[in-house]
This record gives C-alpha cells, structure tokens and sequence, in this order.
C-alpha cells in the first residue's frame, strides 16, 4: 500500500487519528488539531489538487469540525465537491455539507441548483445522495424549487428512492406544514406500498397527522390492524427481525397509531381487540425488545376503551415487570400501573407490595416514578400517608427542581383531600419549613384564607379553635432560623388577625414576637410591612376593647427606624401606626374591625357619601360640575390633555434613523468683512410700524416662551469631521412659523420652504421481598381504602436631544436678556429668532438673499414712524434680513461694563455674515456709553453729505457694494 494506509486513506490521515486518540488531555488534543487545520488550509490553497487527495482533504476536515474546532475556511471545497461527476466524490462532498451546513447558511443557495440536477439522474445513487442532502438542507423558502421532483419520485422504480422520498416530504411537512397539505393523499398511497421499508416510513408522517387530527383517518383503522396482524403473523422478511421479534419498530409505531385512533372510538376499539391480544401473548419477554414491544400494548389498552380480557393480559404483564430484578423494567412497570389505574383503580391493590419496596428502592429515578404513581393514586383514606412520605422524601433531596415539583404536588394533595384543617394547616407549615421560598405565593394567600374562613360552616367554636391551634403552631415556629419569606407573611398576618383573639396570650408577648420578627429580617420590606400591618391590627383591636396600649420599648425603636426608612412603604405604615394609636376606641373600631378579613369591600363608584357637601356648596354659590362631553365654548380639557402627552412624548426615547444630509449649495452673496469687537449687542430688524399696530391684540408670549439669545454657528468652520463650512441654517428654535418682535408674535408668511420641510417632518416623527410487619402496615395504609376519591374543590420612543449649554454661557444669556430688554424698550425694532447654541448639525439649503440698499435700511431704522410701505421692497423676510447694527458693534463706551466677560467671545470676533447669514452677537448692559440712536443718526448724517465716515469700519461699503 506503500503511503496509504488502510481504507484508501494515506498514512499521515492515520497518524493524526492515532495521535489524537493517544493524546492524554484537550490541551494536547487541540494542539494536534490546531496544528492539522493549519496544515489543511495551506495543502488546500494549492492548485491544481488531485481530487483523490481533496477527497481526503475534505474528509480530514469533517474530522476537525467532529472534535469541536472551525473548518469553515473548507466549506466551499466541500461546496465543490457536490458538483463533481464521480459518485465516490459527489457522495463525499453531500456528507461534508450535510455535516458543515444548517438550512439557513449563505452557500445553500451554490447547491440547490445541484440538488435539481441530481434529482433527475439515472443513477440512484446519486438521487438518494440528493434526497439525503434535500431533508437537511433545504428550507422553507427553498422547498418550492425541489418539491416537484420530490413528489416525483415517489414513484420511482427503486424501493430505496421512494423511501427517502416519502422522508423527504415528511422533513418538508415539518417545516413548512401548508407547502405539502395538498399530498397527503400520496402518504396513503405509499401506505399501501409493495415495500415493507416504504410502508414503514410512511408511518412516520401519518403518525404526525393523526396527532394533530385523528377523526380524519379513522377509516384507516383496518389498514393499520391489517398491517400489524401481518406482521405479527412473520410474513414480512426475515431481513426486518430483530431479536427474533418480527419488525419490532413497526410494531411499536402501529400501536402508537392504534392508541389515538381508538381513544373515545368504541366500533375502532373493537377493531383492535384481537390483534393486541396476540401480540401481548406473542411478546417474548425474555428481550429488551419484546418487553418493549409489550409495554407499547399495555399503553395502547389502556388508551383504548377498556376491555377485561385485555386488562387482565396488562396486569399480568405489569407483574412481571415489577418482580424483575432490572431497575430499568422495574420503572417500566411503576410508568404502566400509572397508565392503568386511571382505568382500574384496584389494579394497584394486587402490586402494593411490589411499589412499597420501589418506594424504598436506592435508585432515585425509580423512587421519583414510584412517588409519581402514588400521587395518580391518591384518596381521603391514604392522602396522610403518601404526603407525609413526599415531604419527608422533600427534606433529603437538594434538586431544587424537583424539591418544588414534590411540594406543589404537596400543595395539591392536601387541598383536595385533607381530612381536617388541621391537618392541612399542620402540613402546609412543613411544606413551608422545608421548601422555603421554592413554593407558590398562591399557596400562602390559599392558607390565609383558609384560616380566615375557617371550615365554611357555621360553627364558630371549631373556627376559633383552628385559629387558636394556628396561633401556637405559629408561635412554635415563629423563632426557628432561616425561615422562608413567604411563610413569615402567613405567620405575621396570622398573628395579627387571631394573636389576642382568645385572650390566651397578650398583646405584649405577640407584638414582642413580632418586633423580634422585624429585627430579625431588616432585609426583606415585605416581612418588616406584614409585621407593622400586624402590630397595627393588635394595637387597635386593644383600644377598641377599651384596654391601655403601652408600646414596648422595642416596638417604638422599631416605629422610629421605620419612620425613617428609604422605602415609602415602611414609612406610611410607620406612620400609619402613630396615628392609629393616637385615636379613640370608636374610631379605631370603624376603621379597623375585630376579623373583618372576610368581609367584602363595597365600592361607591358614584362617590355618594359627597352629596351633602355638594349641596351645601352649590346653596353658597358655587358653580355647578360640567362634564366634559356637555362643555361648549370652555377651554377644552382634551386638548390639554394631548398638549400634555405632545410635551412628555418630546422627552420619550426615539429610535429613528437619522435624516439623510442635505447636499450644500454654496451661496453667491457677497461677504461681508465684520470689524473684530469686545463688545457684542443685539441686532436688531427693520421695524414695520403698521404690522405691529395690526398685531398689538396678540398675546405678548409667542408659542415658545420668551426668546432667548443662542449661539449661531452657521458657516463656522467645523473642528470635528472634515475640514468643512456648513451654510447657515434657518433658524428651528420655534416650533411654528411665528417670530417675535417686541413681544409681539407675529406670522411668517414668507417663513423659508426648507424650515417648513424640517417642521413638517419633525411633527411627522413625533406622532409613531420477606414482608415485615411494617411493610404489611404501610401497604395497608396506602392501599386499604377503598373508597373512590371524592376530591373537593382545590382553593387555590424617541429621545430628542436636549439644547446643551454651558454655566458660562447661561449666565451672560441672562445678562443679555436685561439688555435686549432695555433696547427693546428705546426702540420698536424686532429681535432677531434665537438661533440654536450649538447646533453643528448638517448643512441645509438656503436662499440667497437678493441685494438690498442699506442706506434705505437705516432710514427705517432712524425712523420708525414712517409708512412701512416705503421701506419694504418685497424682495426681504424679516428671518433674512442683514443685521446692520452688528457693524457698530465696535463702538467705543465707557464704564465696566464695556467688555462681555464671555469665554467664547474670543471664538465669536470672526463669525461674519457669509453666504447671507447674520452676524453673531450676544447683547450686552448698553445703559452707559454713547447712544447708539444717536451714533446711527450722526453716520447718516456725514454720509449723506459725502464725508468719508469716520468709524473702524472704513470698508464697509466697499465691501457691501463691490
């Protein structure tokens, strides 16, 4: 064989199986395979690899991916492989991908087409190959593209092919039910099938669809029972024996169908009478195999309607299994007698014996089953005996699983079929004790009540005694360690409800326990809140009764923690209880009566108890109450209320994708050289006196609030990002198209497109074996009654970003609020909309506003009283017109406050009024200094008669004008 070694593989293919079966721990296992995946994906990289060794290569890489380790870097090779011609290589190639491959991979789509083509081969080899890979791989959108095929070859001349077909369509009804419900007629087809291997996977997919809907396939009964008789009778091949039991699966999967076609069917019952027995005397029980098959006919009578002969046949049966010396039959027989109790209770009288010594059996699984069948089996006679046995098997386990299993079923038992109160009450303690918090709340609440109500009869001499017994049981308890939440809510309630009620123990020694209960859990609120609500109730059951309260010394530390605990909770029933004893017996007795815990709490919705006072107001003048489907012409308390969800819907989380940026147009209006100023002022807008006399009705509050002054950053250079200038903005401070001037809201009816556009889409994003004695005494106990069990009732958004601003900057944005006032008072002209502070958002599209003649500009503003026709051109909105005032903004003036002490002010000095923006500026106190009315006024004067002006600014009009 020279390199190779066996099986065609090459010798160093051996070693590494060798040497990874020697390896002595995972450490060096995984070197070996570390070492082997870096050698294949160097060997696979090659070219022009001979198939023989990518086959193996391949192979290799199947061995990788088996021990745990990533090989996805072959999956493609494996893809490959698929596609070849030879069968060894194909066949090779669908086991690597079946192996490395889930239905829902990105490279299934590189084989479906492979898959088609080799569903239509001559050779079926290559189709089985295929209808292999289709029941792994393909999915449930990829079932359309080979279900036709598929269907197809259910008629295939080779008996293997149409197996795997019918396999392929049962794989398809499991993935995608709807895409094969109109062929369920070819599984009856197949059923009948002149192969037992194509019948027998046939049973498969029926099975499926008789689960679901067995009333549908009931005229299939006498297939079945035919099928099964034959095979039972040996006339299948002797290639489908096992153990010398003929077809054995077949059998078992039979029954099963056999089981749900005649549960409730009597005329399908009869129907299998006759072949169940003969398999049940038939069964060779010396075999694991022939037991299984016996107990699948145990299973199917006691699903069937009941038939004594058959019976008779399954206790027999059960005997056998449970005299066995094997756990494994042992537990098969506990699991049957369960099944056929629920038909025949006394069936389990003739094998007490045999379940007293599985109750006692080491085996743990065996025990859990046995307690299980007891459960199944329990009645008023034996209850005392199998829940005391449950709870004492409860103590010893720590499977905290099944430890809350074995204490529901506790629960349950005791509330069905407890023979006293007290014997329920005893028992619900250990449940508590022993299971801890691992039991239901639901089960503490269904105790309380209990107690509360008693035996629901009226005798109240046996209800005060279980409440007596209740309180000392509690009282035992009540100082034990590690007691469970939940059981210390029952005990503190109880005690506060019936503690002092027999007048056995006072309200001293109660209330002492409780505060040491307190104390003890400082913890947990929930037991510090029963235990107050417990002193509460005992306190005021004692001034009710006329009898002095003296708080313990331990009960007023207490209160006085409580007073000032973190929880509010504890707090209120802190103070709950000063105010409770503060009060005199009859009001403490209205508000909380002697065991009224029962009594039903009537509700006045209509709040009838006001009427009086209503009366009375409504005779001294007070208005009568409008509802608010009557109101008219009064303030709308729906629109509030959406005013109010509008506002906390702003401040909710938002997870929108952000808005796509908007390209930059470069504006083409001449810039404007600013001269640098330490001093910043407001600018101001032209003033139109007539608008403002049309508007002098309105509401000084705009829908904003009061504007402030923000930071514009339009056309700065970005420090964030590239190297950019982002156009300037329109102004998004106000949430309408409204701007104010003086106080006064006025209507933008020339309000910039683009800020309508954001407006509208930022409302739109707003809205979305030897027998003992004692063995003999216990089966008596479990099994000796023989009444049936009478079971009573068991009691059971969008996050918007807020405007960020500086300590810094907030404070001179006070100070420039006192200064835009006072200028707002000297003169008419409106302020500019407050920009956004930082808003470095993207840039927007803006109009380039056309060329205006300033000096007509500062004509309106020198006189205000002119007709605001004479100024307006109709070619500039007041959101765009140019800031004029900012070009004095360098005046010189006197005093302190002559400088903005603003540490962004040295930032600010250059931001000019590029592409049509206005100059940034921050008003500052302009109360000292010359007047700038008189300063604008003295400028126009010299310009008009020619003098050059004298200011800092001797390129102004140069620079406006060109």
């Amino acid at each position: 064989m020279g390199s190779q070694g066996g099986f065609g593989q090459s010798k160093e293919f051996l070693d590494l199986v060798k040497s990874i079966g020697e390896a002595r721990s995972k450490a060096e296992e995984d070197r070996i395979v570390l070492h082997e995946i870096e050698t294949l994906k160097r060997r696979i990289a090659e070219p022009d690899i001979p198939k023989r060794k990518m086959k193996e290569y391949i192979i290799r890489l199947v061995y990788v991916e088996m021990l745990g380790h990533d090989a996805s870097f072959g999956y493609i090779h494996a893809v490959k492989m698929t596609h070849d011609d030879s069968l060894s290589l194909k066949r090779t190639g669908y086991l690597a991908v079946t192996l490395f491959l889930n239905e829902d991979h990105d490279l299934i789509i590189l084989i479906v087409n492979t898959i088609q083509k080799d569903l239509k081969s001559d050779n079926y080899l290559v189709v089985c190959a295929a209808l292999n890979a289709v029941c792994r791989l393909i999915n449930e959108e990829t079932i359309p593209a080979v279900l036709p095929q598929v269907v197809e070859l259910l008629g295939h001349a080779k008996e293997a092919v149409r197996k795997k077909a019918v396999m392929a369509l049962h794989r398809f009804y499991q993935r995608s039910p709807s895409s094969v419900s109109h062929l369920v007629s070819h599984f009856r087809k197949r059923l009948c099938d002149n192969d037992p291997g194509v019948m027998g996977a046939t049973l498969c997919p029926l099975s499926d669809l008789i689960t679901i809907d067995s009333s549908s396939y009931k005229d299939l009964v006498i297939s079945f029972v035919s099928i099964l008789k034959q095979v039972a009778e040996r006339r299948l091949p002797k290639s489908y024996d096992y153990h010398q039991m003929p077809a054995p699966f077949i059998q078992i999967k039979l029954l099963k169908i056999l089981a749900l076609l005649g549960s409730g069917d009597k005329q399908a019952s009869e129907q299998m009478y006759t072949v169940v027995g003969d398999i049940m005397r038939k069964c060779d029980s010396t075999s694991n195999i022939g037991n299984a098959v016996l107990y699948e006919c145990i299973c199917c009578v006691s699903s069937i309607l009941p038939n004594p002969k058959l019976l008779e046949a399954a206790a027999d049966a059960i005997s056998k299994f449970l005299k066995s010396d094997s756990h494994n039959l042992k537990y098969m027989g506990i699991d049957a007698l369960g099944r056929l109790i629920k038909i025949s209770p006394d069936i389990a009288e003739q094998h007490q014996l045999a379940v007293i010594d599985c109750l006692e059996d080491p085996d743990d699984t065996l025990k859990r089953k046995t307690f299980e069948l007891l459960y199944k089996m329990t009645k008023p006679s034996n209850v005392e005996v199998i829940v005391d046995r449950m709870i004492d098997y409860m103590v010893n386990i720590n499977d905290n699983h099944y430890k809350t299993e074995i204490a529901s079923r506790c629960v349950e038992l005791a509330e069905q079929f407890a023979p006293s109160n007290q014997w329920f009450i005893q028992t619900m303690n250990k449940v508590f004790e022993h299971a801890g918090d691992l039991v239901n709340i639901k089960v503490a609440h269904n105790l309380m009540r209990l107690i509360a109500e008693g035996f629901g009869e009226d005798d109240d001499t046996a209800d005060s005694q279980l409440r007596s017994s209740a309180v000392e049981s509690y009282l035992r308890i009540i100082g034990e360690p590690k007691l469970p939440s939940a059981f210390l809510q029952v005990i503190c309630w109880v005690l506060g409800e019936y503690g002092t009620a027999d007048g056995k123990y006072s309200a001293s020694y109660i209330t002492g326990k409780l505060c040491d209960v307190a104390e003890s859990h400082s913890s947990d609120d929930t037991v510090k809140a029963y235990a107050v609500a417990a002193l509460m109730k005992i306190y005021a059951f004692e001034i009710a009764a006329g009898r002095k309260v003296d708080l313990l010394p331990e009960c007023q530390s207490l209160i006085e923690e409580l007073s000032a605990s973190h929880s509010t909770d504890l707090q209120q029933r802190a103070y709950e209880l000063q105010a409770v004893i503060s009060l005199d017996a009859r009001a403490v007795e209205s508000i909380m009566p002697l065991d009224a815990s029962c009594e039903d709490i009537e509700i006045d919705k209509s709040l009838s108890f006001l009427n009086s006072f209503v009366q009375q107001s409504l005779e001294k003048g007070a208005q009568p109450y409008i509802p608010e489907n009557e109101r008219s012409g009064v303030l709308d308390v729906a629109s509030l209320r959406s005013q109010d969800h509008h506002e906390a819907s702003t401040h909710s989380l938002r997870f929108e994708a952000y808005e796509l940026p908007k390209p930059v147009i470069p504006s083409r209006a001449p810039p404007v050289s600013v001269s640098h100023s330490t001093e910043l002022v407001p600018v101001p807008e032209p003033s139109y006196p007539r608008e403002v006399r049309q508007t002098a009705s309105v509401s000084p509050f705009s829908e904003t609030g009061p504007s402030e002054l923000k930071l514009r950053l339009d056309g700065v250079q970005k420090k964030w990002g590239k190297p950019t200038y982002s156009s300037p903005a329109p102004s998004t401070s106000s949430s309408s198209s409204q701007r104010t001037v003086n106080g006064v809201t006025h209507s933008d009816s020339t309000g910039n497109p683009n800020s309508k556009t954001r407006n509208t889409s930022h409302d739109s994003k707003r809205s979305q074996v030897e027998i003992s004695p004692e063995k003999q005494k216990l089966a008596a106990s479990l099994f000796g009654g023989s009444s049936k069990p009478e079971k009573r009732p068991s009691s059971t958004g969008h996050k918007v970003p807020k405007t960020s601003t500086n300590s810094g900057a907030k404070s001179h944005m006070e100070k420039g609020v006192v200064s835009a006032s006072e200028i707002s008072i000297e003169k008419t002209t409106p302020l500019q909309p407050p920009p956004d502070l930082l808003d470095l958002g993207e840039p927007s599209i803006t109009n380039i506003a056309p060329f205006v003649d300033p000096f007509k500009q500062l004509e309106g503003l020198l006189d205000p009283s002119q007709d605001a026709s004479a100024v307006d051109h109709g070619a500039i909105s007041s959101s765009k017109s140019s800031d004029f005032m900012s070009l004095y903004a360098d005046m010189p003036t006197s005093g302190e406050n002559s400088t903005v002490a603003n540490p962004l002010s040295s930032n600010l000095e250059s931001f000019g009024s590029a592409h049509g923006g206005s100059t940034v500026v921050y008003p500052t106190q302009t109360s000292k200094g010359p007047n700038l009315r008189d300063a604008l006024e003295k400028d126009a004067l010299v310009r008009q008669m020619g003098v050059t002006p004298s200011t800092q600014n001797p390129n102004l009009f140069r620079d406006l004008l060109g």
